[in-house]
């Protein structure tokens, strides 16, 4: 029985997922097509990898190589998102299509290059982040850097934010890790601590579910008013934590309303 890709697992459970909350479907059948096109650029860079003139990696750094395959592989992506992505998107990625070559290489680069988000940021920077995405990954694997003792709130490999926690057995209990919103690293956390400031005081970490997704937990902070969903893996084994986080989108419209932002943002701008 061959094995089933990582993104085909994420597209399963999109499929799936997709099924069981209506509300979201639209939002999970355009994942699918991108993980889909992701799926196959990962395999493209793979076949590249030997030919460093097409990937060349910095083997030092986390660094957008000047790689004209790179850049043309963002056209079929664009065209992805006309012809299936959300009205907010389409005119978006139809422009992107007709700008010049320089102007989509500099939006890439500011991505790549980019730490930092902002509630606000432009739609484009989504449209960047999940193109590079699978690159990232391929990046990360390619190092093969370790992530032991690593304690900090960013990502140890690409120095982003996270976008979710995940909570595993361990023991009585279950530990908590944080997973990149970018290079989909994933690193353990300690359980009660806010990772957008620190804190620490569990009085002002309040945790809220919904019966709809009661394995997902709304971890917020009333010291920054940040927050992050927790996918609780002990609680539904057949998550898959990026492709449930994004399902679980009415939780996100709950937080905003309640005050609270989102530590970062995920793949489809939510």
């Amino acid at each position: 029985m061959m094995k089933v890709s990582p993104w085909g697992q994420r597209i399963a459970r999109a499929e799936f997922l997709a099924k069981q909350h209506p509300s979201v479907a639209e939002i999970l059948g355009f994942y699918a097509n991108v993980a889909r096109f992701q799926e196959d650029f990962y395999r493209r860079l793979e076949a590249a990898a030997d030919r460093p003139s097409t990937v060349a990696l910095a083997e030092q750094s986390f660094a957008l190589p000047e790689s004209p395959e790179i850049l043309a592989s963002f056209g079929p992506f664009l065209s992805i998102v006309e012809n299936q992505g959300p009205a907010r998107l389409v005119a978006l990625a139809r422009d992107l299509q007709q700008s010049s070559p320089e102007s989509r290489s500099e939006l890439l680069d500011a991505s790549w290059s980019t730490r930092e988000s902002s509630p606000d940021e432009p739609p484009e920077e989504f449209l960047a982040r999940a193109f590079l995405q699978p690159y990232a990954e391929f990046v990360r694997f390619r190092l093969a850097m370790k992530s032991d003792g690593h304690l900090h709130s960013l990502c140890p490999f690409c120095s982003r934010k996270p976008g979710l926690a995940v909570l595993r057995q361990q023991g009585d209990g279950a530990r908590r890790s944080l997973m990149c919103s970018f290079c989909l690293a994933e690193w353990e956390f300690r359980r009660i601590v806010c990772p957008g400031c620190g804190e620490e005081n569990n009085t002002k970490l309040p945790v809220y579910t919904a019966s709809d997704f009661d394995y997902i937990r709304v971890e917020c902070c009333d010291r920054c008013h940040a927050y992050l969903k927790a996918v609780d893996l002990t609680k539904n084994g057949l998550a898959e934590p990026m492709v449930d986080e994004m399902a679980a989108a009415p939780l996100d419209l709950w937080a905003e309303e309640h005050g609270y932002s989102k530590l970062q943002r995920n793949l489809m701008g939510m």
